[in-house]
Order: C-alpha cells, then structure tokens, then sequence
C-alpha cells in the first residue's frame, strides 16, 4: 500500500536529516522534492499546492523544534497536515431510531460496489445490526447473483426480483421498465417494505454502476433516492483509479449529496493520489476502505493512522485490533506457555501461521510495524504458502516429534506438498536452530538470537 509515495517521502527525509539544522532554504528545497513525490502519486494539483503552503509556513515558522533534527522535524510536520487533509476521522453512520436505517450504495462499474456491499453488512452485523441487502442492479446480470452468493456467504437475506430482461431499463422512458416489479426505485421502495415486516434494521442497496457517468444513471440513482430518502449515500470509488476517482466523487456529490465515501482496492494502490485528494476536493469524509478482496477486508478510516503508513511510521494500533479480531487468545495463551517449558512443536508453528493468514497479506501487517519499511520487500506470501504446504503434509507424530521424519518420510512430504526434499530439510534444519535458541535463551537470554532464527524461518 502506497509503496511509491512512501519511498520517496523517506528518501526526502533522509535529505534533511544529514542537515545540520533548519533553513528556510533547505525547507523550500526538501518542500520541491515533496511536491513533485505528491503529484507524481497522482494527488490533485490544487492539493499539492495547499498542502505546501502548510508545510511550509509551518516548518519555517515558531513551530520548529530545536531539540529534534530537521528530517523529524519535517516528518511531524507533514505527518501534522497529512492527517488533518485526509481528516477529521468520520466512520459514523446515520442510524434511524424510527425504522430501518437506509444506506444507499453508487459507484462506478467496476469499483468493487456489489462486494463493497457485502462487507459492510458483515461490519454491521458484528454491531448487532440485521442488514438486508437489495440487488437494485439490474443492469449488470451478475451482479444479482453476485450479491446472492455472498448474502448466502454471511447467512444474511437478499431482496431482488426475476421481472423484466435487464436491458428494460435502459431506455430512460421505456414504459416496459417502469411497468416492471425490476424497475429499480420501485423495487428499493419494495425491499424498504419488506425490510419493515421482517424487522431488518438496515437496509443496504446495491444499485447500478456505468463505465462513465451519465445522465440516465443518474437520473435512475435520483429516482431511488426520492423513493427511499436514505439517510446514508456512500459513494464506492476504487483508489487505483486516482484523479479519476478523485473528479467522479465530485460529480457524484453534486447530483446526490454524497454522505460518504468508501474506497476501495486500497491495498493495490501503490500511489496514495485519492485518498490523499477525495476529502479536500469533495468535503466528503473517507468511511471505511477495502483492502483486500475477502470480506472481512474491511476497515474504518483513520486518517491518523492512514498518515503513519504513507510516512512509513507503521500503524500498530490497527496491527493490534486484527490481532484482537483475528487471534484465539485461550490459544496464544497455550502457546507463551509452551515457549516458556520450550516445547514448542511444528503443530504450534502451523496453527500460529493459520492465524497470521487471517489478518491478511504478511507484507500489509508488516507495514504497520515501525522500521520494517526494508523488510516488506524481502517478504513472500508464496513461501509461507510453501511453508504451511511442507508442515500439513506431515503427519501428527511427525509434527509432534520432527526428529522420526527420516529419508523417505521427507520424500512423501516433498511430494505431498509439492515442493522439493532440500525445501523439506531447509524448514527442519531451521526449526531445530529455533528450537535450539530457544534453550539458549531459556538459559542465558539470547533474545537477539532468538528473533534472527524466527527471521530465517520466516524466509
């Protein structure tokens, strides 16, 4: 996630620190090098430019610390304004006391909408609410099924209907679609009915996208909300697209009155331009963000914490809410117990790689660790992937006892795990060298040791 933009941010920073002290010359030089890094990550101009400004009054101004080095100084300072151009931090929604809360989902084609819909009615639920998603895209035939499928997924109920062929609708004056029980705002009224005798607290309606913007979508997206007043309308817009995201949410606020805005395919997004630009050009707060393609990829926006990582400072207050979400404490309890007696099995190992996995993509939580920038670059899903392959290929005794995995035993699991015998002896030869520091640290603390053989097993 926004690796270009981080790179070249660091480097800058590097700059100053070799300097002596703050100039206005050498924060006017530092400032040049930051400008072109923001506009190169496809951050609106206008943007840029204000964000500049700030900077660098600031840096030149009472502000500057003596006590700290001018590459810190910088970095808090562009931390300061990053935060404050991407915030205030705003993941609320307008819940209705009176009957269901009403959120309306637009976007363009291809932003991820229908998926987006998914994920957060699965972030709802775990508040305690009871969604009902309505397939109101009629257009695109999949999406109907689509969001069946991971309605089905989440045990949750799924308003849509058979009616007319999915190109009634697109004559804006067809009587055909408006006779039809699909016709969209008629059928979100229905859904809004229906989600009243079923007592579902939240509505949430998937409605149709386009490749571009136009006026009949918009008109269609108008008619619904006329319909169904939501008290919530997100905008999904995919972060990859940068500016265009950027001049589509503002053409989408100005047609609906946008409550907010979820972006996503963010961990994709190696530039940063529309999270760093949608806020100060539409006045929309940022909602949640998707990263990752699995449901659960889903998450509040913080644009504190979102700074921390573009600066490459980490972000280990959501590192720890994954672990909290993700992680069987009654077992990682099990497990500090084992590592204290030195006990530790490839069973342990396997089951704590399986947990891991479900706080996403290795190189992402590495990211939130401070000072792990170099490492993120030598990580490899695919080898941990490999790693997990080796160990479910062995059975439990040798799982439990690596020693008994002879020759022909590492044959069996190379080719159960489709990897080769010397991929085989490499993991063991590493876990013996971990269970071996540990003994070590156990009996003089060599802590140091210890964290350099996790890091060769993690290779």
């Amino acid at each position: 996630m926004f690796e270009s933009i981080t790179e070249k941010l660091q480097a800058t920073f590097r700059k100053l620190t070799g300097r002596g002290k703050l100039t206005e010359k050498n924060i006017q030089e530092g400032m040049r090098e930051v400008r072109m890094s923001l506009l190169e990550a496809d951050v609106n101009y206008k943007v840029v430019k204000d964000f500049i400004d700030t900077v660098t009054k600031r840096a030149v101004g009472q502000e500057v610390i003596q006590s700290i080095s001018p590459g810190q100084q910088i970095v808090k300072i562009v931390y300061d304004e990053m935060a404050r151009l991407m915030g205030p931090p705003d993941y609320s929604i307008n819940f209705n006391p009176g009957g269901p809360t009403v959120i309306m989902m637009a976007g363009l084609q291809g932003s991820g909408k229908t998926t987006t819909c998914a994920k957060l009615a699965q972030y709802l639920v775990k508040k305690g609410k009871t969604p009902l998603l309505v397939a109101a895209d009629i257009q695109r035939p999949a999406a109907i099924e689509q969001i069946k499928t991971l309605g089905a997924q989440l045990k949750l109920p799924v308003y849509s209907e058979p009616g007319a062929p999915f190109w009634d609708s697109l004559s804006s004056g067809a009587p055909e679609a408006k006779r039809s029980g699909s016709f969209p705002p008629k059928l979100c009224e229905k859904a809004l009915n229906t989600a009243r005798e079923t007592n579902r607290d939240t509505v949430i309606v998937d409605t149709a996208g386009r490749l571009h913007i136009d006026k009949e979508l918009m008109d269609e997206l108008k008619q619904i909300a006329a319909r169904i007043k939501p008290g919530n309308i997100f905008l999904v817009s995919d972060a990859m697209t940068g500016q265009d995201a950027v001049k589509s949410a503002a053409e989408f606020d100005k047609q609906l009155a946008l409550t907010g805005i979820i972006l996503t395919k963010l961990d994709g997004d190696a530039r940063g331009g529309a999270a760093l630009s949608i806020k100060a050009v539409t006045g929309k707060p940022i909602k949640f963000v998707g990263i990752g393609e699995k449901i659960d990829n889903f998450e509040e926006f913080h644009p504190d914490r979102m700074a921390s990582r573009i600066l490459g400072m980490g972000d280990i207050v959501t590192l720890v809410e994954k672990a909290q979400a993700n992680v069987d404490m009654e077992q990682a309890k099990k497990l500090e117990e084992k590592l204290r007696k030195q006990e530790l099995t490839l069973q342990d190992f396997l089951d704590q790689l399986q947990q891991i996995k479900k706080m996403g993509p290795l190189k992402d939580l590495l990211a939130m660790i401070p000072g792990m920038g170099g490492a993120i670059n030598q990580v490899d899903d695919k080898e941990m992937k490999r790693v997990e392959a080796i160990v479910q290929s062995m059975t439990k005794e040798e799982r439990a006892t690596p020693e008994i995995i002879s020759g022909s035993r590492r044959a069996r699991i190379a080719r159960g795990s489709g990897t080769s015998v010397s991929q085989v002896n490499s993991l063991l030869k590493q876990f013996r060298e971990m269970q071996k520091m540990m003994k070590d640290m156990g009996n003089a603390g060599k802590m140091g040791k210890l964290m350099g053989k996790f890091k060769g097993l993690g290779r």
